[in-house]
């Protein structure tokens, strides 16, 4: 008895070695694809992040006086209680226009190679300009949301205290600049990291073979680095192009920034942390199933067929990528004088 009792201990033993070892070799092959987020916020080019920075930029990212309007604000298409986007289709703007494209999440597009689904801003600050301009979306000005800044002695100490020696700080390049530093803070530690940097027990088993899956079918070639995704462009429809519902045949992406050819339907490929929380999927907003974009991208992207258990756990890896987002206060924002420009509902055309 109390040898079988030993062999028994012993194969127990062994399993868990051979489990263990497994386990490792997973992780080291991830970590050949992705990176955990930092535990910090990271540095963004030619724009030091203080605490200043920050508040103002999180003043600046919920003032809906930075449309024309009055009525638009960044969380408006970028919400950070629902998933870093506003979960619709394409956005609506100013005069409740529908823009042309779904909104990203905002919540780690830090780590991205650059922002909008065709590349055409290098970075957050620039990016933060792009809307606040687009008659589609807040319809403003440069000048009209210097003038507004100005009018309010608050933002105008802020801007101060934000870029401290300037002699005049209050310019649109500074309103950029402060709302790249916020951005530059809204990153979301998930399971997926923890695993990442050593933690058996965040993935369950289910969702470390979705994993194995996700490497396996060559998904990690475009969804991968620190925002599994995010780093380069890709043609929408590599091996078998989708039908118009899903693939507008107007939507040429990057084709619109480069004008060359080669890029007619080309996309940045989609950042996937947060993926469950940011339906609809793809530039188009058409698809409203995770599911049913992982059976799309594996068809279209790499031409192949997954059945319903691979997609089902590759669905559970993406599970381990939904962080925790920081905890939001909102903002108490300066008031508006005698001096600060009346709203307009007037359109802008583009």
């Amino acid at each position: 008895m109390s040898q079988l009792r030993t062999r028994v201990m012993l194969g127990a033993i062994a399993a868990t070695a051979f489990h263990a070892a497994q386990a490792d070799e997973l992780r080291d092959y991830a970590l050949e694809m992705f990176q955990p987020l930092p535990s910090t916020t990271p540095a963004v080019k030619n724009n030091p992040i203080t605490p200043e920075k920050i508040d103002l930029g999180k003043a600046l990212y919920f003032d809906p006086r930075m449309s024309a309007s009055g009525v638009f604000s960044c969380n408006s298409c970028h919400n950070l209680a629902t998933g870093g986007d506003d979960n619709l289709e394409t956005s609506i703007g100013h005069g409740w226009q529908k823009g042309p494209r779904n909104a990203p999440t905002v919540l780690n597009s830090v780590f991205n190679e650059a922002q909008f689904w065709d590349g055409r801003a290098a970075d957050l600050a620039e990016q933060a300009k792009g809307p606040v301009q687009a008659g589609v979306e807040m319809a403003n000005t440069p000048d009209n949301v210097i003038a507004t800044l100005n009018s309010m002695p608050q933002y105008v100490e802020w801007f101060k205290a934000s870029f401290p020696g300037e002699e005049d700080p209050v310019t649109f390049d500074n309103f950029a600049k402060a709302i790249e530093a916020y951005e530059a803070t809204l990153i979301t530690p998930a399971p997926f990291d923890a695993w990442l940097n050593g933690d058996d027990g965040a993935m369950s088993d289910d969702q470390k073979q979705g994993l194995q899956v996700f490497l396996d079918a060559g998904c990690a070639a475009c969804h991968n680095g620190v925002n599994v995704g995010g780093h380069d462009y890709y043609p929408f429809g590599l091996v078998e192009k989708p039908g118009a519902e899903v693939l507008p045949e107007g939507d040429k992406g990057r084709f619109a920034v480069t004008e060359t050819v080669d890029d007619e339907y080309v996309f940045r490929a989609a950042p996937l942390r947060n993926i469950t929380e940011t339906a609809p999927y793809f530039h188009s907003g058409k698809v409203w199933s995770l599911h049913t974009a992982v059976e799309i991208m594996a068809e279209s992207q790499l031409g192949a067929e997954l059945s319903g258990d691979e997609v089902e756990q590759i669905v559970a890896f993406l599970g381990t990528l939904t962080g925790t987002v920081p905890e939001v206060e909102y903002p108490i924002l300066p008031a508006e004088t005698a001096a600060t420009p009346r709203p307009s509902g007037e359109v802008i055309p583009n």
